[in-house]
């Protein structure tokens, strides 16, 4: 038999296999549909099953056999469900969700908050509820990492929903401070501490800000936990909103009484002192919060500020370019270190500069001041 003929032969014979294989996934699919309707889930499961068992890469099987589990609590089953979705789907967004919900829940952290920032990075796809539950145990982890502004950040968007629940409050008592833990995971005598703090910050992330309620808290975790770390840099930062500048610096300097080496605290009294024209002090407590946080990027922001104030311009740049470094989506950063290459006659370097704030400003990142978090402005994701 000539070649082509015997090649043309194997073809023919596979492809009655190729389309009863395609017919077999097609008659799966309607029988699982119609088990799942009828709310015979677990029929609907083995229908699934049995179906990306016989095609491993038909991801619409692995995405309804994932939400299946994850809606009996199935976590281990359905994180190994969506990780398959992700490894075959064309657009794996929501199943990184999805897999990052499983993950908090099996307790496997680390990777959970990795998949969430995947999820994040391909643009916080799904319908509206996966969206908010994700984001808030993303913001969750990210307060787990000791990123708690990023975390209130998120959370304040959830706030400003009018969305109250327990695990909500606690959430941002946790961000607020500074607790590098998850809901479930702190000690049960720091509850009321916690519940306090996420109280008060829910209210002032209100929409409109609810101030006065925030400010009820805010006293009665005074009145209890004065002598806690965190207490006042928390309320230091609540007066800060409302324009008690005077207030919130003595917070400041109570917190930096408890925790002499607390970075944040410095920073916050540094732009105090510098909006007070107290140059001297500010850059004082900047570069004491760059040597004690040398990885901070609002640390070498704000002492980037002071230099400017003073006319350095050649200390300010090299301040601003480690700030760049560390958070190269900083609007403004890039904004300060334009400012500082024009006052150097560096043009190009101020136009580049000038160009990434225009475009950052636009897309509104996660990395603000955490009086633009949870102040006045609107959720800036979307």
């Amino acid at each position: 038999m000539p070649a082509r003929f015997f090649l043309l032969a194997i073809l023919l014979f596979s492809l009655p296999a190729l389309s009863s294989s395609a017919t077999s996934i097609d008659e799966i699919a309607k029988k699982a549909e119609l088990a799942q309707n009828a709310n015979q889930l677990n029929q609907a499961i083995e229908l699934y099953r049995q179906g990306v068992r016989q095609q491993p890469s038909w991801s619409q099987g692995w995405w309804a056999l994932g939400t299946l589990l994850y809606d009996q609590d199935r976590f281990l089953e359905a994180k190994l469900a969506f990780r398959r979705f992700v490894s075959v789907a064309p657009k794996p967004g929501p199943g990184l969700a999805f897999l990052g919900l499983c993950e908090y829940e099996t307790r496997d952290y680390d990777q959970a908050l990795k998949h969430f920032r995947a999820w994040a990075d391909r643009g916080w796809s799904g319908t509206m509820e996966l969206i908010d539950v994700s984001t808030f145990h993303f913001a969750l982890l990210l307060t787990r990492e000791g990123k708690f502004v990023e975390a209130l950040y998120l959370l304040a968007g959830e706030a400003e929903k009018s969305h109250s629940g327990s695990l909500l409050i606690e959430g941002m008592g946790l961000a607020s401070l500074r607790m590098r833990a998850v809901p479930e995971g702190y000690p049960a005598e720091q509850r009321e501490m916690v519940w306090l703090a996420g109280k008060s910050a829910f209210y002032a992330a209100s929409n409109p800000p609810a101030y006065p309620q925030a400010t009820e808290y805010a006293n009665r975790l005074l009145q209890h936990y004065s002598d806690r770390p965190n207490v006042h840099y928390y309320v230091g930062t609540l007066w800060k909103f409302q324009d008690r500048n005077e207030d919130a610096a003595k917070e400041f300097q109570k917190e930096l009484q408890i925790s002499p080496k607390h970075a944040p605290a410095m920073i916050e009294s540094a732009r105090l002192a510098l909006d007070d024209n107290r140059v001297e002090d500010a850059a004082t407590l900047a570069r004491n919060a760059c040597t004690i946080e040398p990885q901070n990027s609002e640390a070498h922001r704000v002492y980037g500020q002071v230099l400017l104030n003073e006319k350095k311009y050649e200390e300010t740049a090299r301040e601003l370019e480690i700030a760049k470094r560390l958070a190269p989506d900083s609007a403004p950063i890039r904004f300060q270190l334009a400012t500082a290459y024009r006052r150097l006659g560096r043009s190009q370097d101020a136009k580049r500069e000038s160009e990434a704030f225009d475009l950052l400003k636009d897309k509104q990142m996660v990395i603000a001041s955490p009086e633009e978090k949870l102040g006045k402005n609107p959720r800036l994701l979307k």
